[in-house]
């Protein structure tokens, strides 16, 4: 089976702090007739320093669709390719070793496909497929994960690359003075992950497992308006319940191979907010601690979308703390409500060189 590798991660070098963000709301919105509680949102989301690819000044003005979508495209050629590199270099593979790049990304658009540019500009082989992902949001880096844990049960010794480029930060939209649009505007960071699926050998998560799951009639809770400014977030206040739907699809994932989803030895977690993860710690009968790593991605960069669940997962490996056979379950969540759910075990380069 495969297994995936440690990811890398990359971070853009202009913070925002959680108090910056509450003094600018301030400032920006003080006759807002729901200001108070705009604050106490942003307050409580548990983020306490988001990074951006432009200054705070550059990220409240807003240009145009096409000038952002320069900066889109300018900002991913000059930052991907050296994640890239890291991705590459953990798993001890070269770039013309990989199979199919799968990328991942819901705040900007490109095409041709940013894994064209990187196929041409990285020295991937020109055979090498390509697997781009634009619309599952938040989900998508748990959707990468499964479909190249897909591709490599085709074509077991196959490698992918994938990749999950996130500037939310170029989505900021100054007319829309919603609650949901405001408290995006506090939980949201920019951030970059990649990481790769060996088919043969490697350190990490041999993956077991994956199936989807979509809460039925609850398209239109996370969404996209696509207006000719760009992409405009909605956000409905039921979102931040819907673990208590979204958890027995956790359990009957876990159930389906035989594992107990509250008993696993690692969680890697989309931390869409505080309140998911406390939600899935109750109805999964887990502690607070089971949910660390995506806790410490909350904090310390708040909700990079899709790159959330692969900075968690370099969180395991930093910790060191897994062993060889360990059960985890990943889970990514997003618009639809979709889930993707994964599970895996924790293997070393001589256990699956055996």
């Amino acid at each position: 089976m495969a297994v995936l590798c440690k990811p890398a991660i990359a971070v853009p070098e202009h913070v925002i702090t959680n108090e910056e963000t509450l003094e600018l709301a301030k400032r920006l919105h003080g006759d807002h007739p729901q200001l108070g509680l705009v604050l106490r949102l942003i307050e409580h989301t548990g983020v306490l320093k988001r990074h951006l690819i432009q200054p705070i000044e550059e990220t409240l003005r807003h240009p145009g669709l096409d000038a952002r979508s320069i900066v889109y495209e300018e900002q991913t050629k000059d930052r991907v390719p050296a994640v890239v590199r890291r991705a590459l270099d953990q798993a001890q593979l070269e770039p013309q070793q990989i199979d199919l790049i799968i990328y991942v990304s819901c705040t900007g658009f490109m095409m041709p496909p940013p894994t064209s540019w990187l196929i041409n500009a990285m020295g991937f082989r020109p055979e090498t497929r390509q697997l781009p992902i634009a619309q599952l949001g938040c989900a998508a880096g748990g959707a990468a994960v499964n479909r190249a844990h897909d591709f490599c049960t085709a074509y077991p010794d196959a490698n992918v690359l994938i990749v999950a480029c996130e500037f939310c930060s170029l989505c900021y939209q100054p007319t829309d003075l919603g609650v949901g649009s405001l408290l995006s505007n506090g939980l949201f960071g920019d951030g970059i992950a990649a990481a790769v699926l060996r088919g043969d050998g490697g350190t990490g998560i041999r993956l077991e497992r994956s199936s989807s799951y979509i809460i039925p009639n609850t398209e239109a809770w996370i969404s996209y308006a696509i207006k000719s400014t760009g992409f405009h977030f909605q956000l409905d206040k039921r979102v931040p319940g819907t673990m208590e739907p979204l958890a027995p699809a956790l359990c009957t994932a876990a159930e389906e191979h035989d594992w107990n989803a509250g008993k696993m030895d690692f969680y890697i977690i989309h931390a869409g907010g505080p309140r998911i993860l406390d939600d899935l710690c109750y109805f999964l009968d887990v502690p607070p601690e089971a949910f660390r790593f995506s806790r410490a991605t909350l904090t310390e960069y708040g909700n990079i979308a899709s790159a959330v669940v692969l900075d968690a997962m370099a969180r395991l490996f930093d910790e060191a703390s897994a062993l060889d056979g360990d059960r985890g379950l990943m889970a990514g969540f997003g618009p639809g409500i979709t889930a993707e759910i994964t599970l895996g075990t924790w293997v070393s380069e001589s256990d699956t060189a055996e």
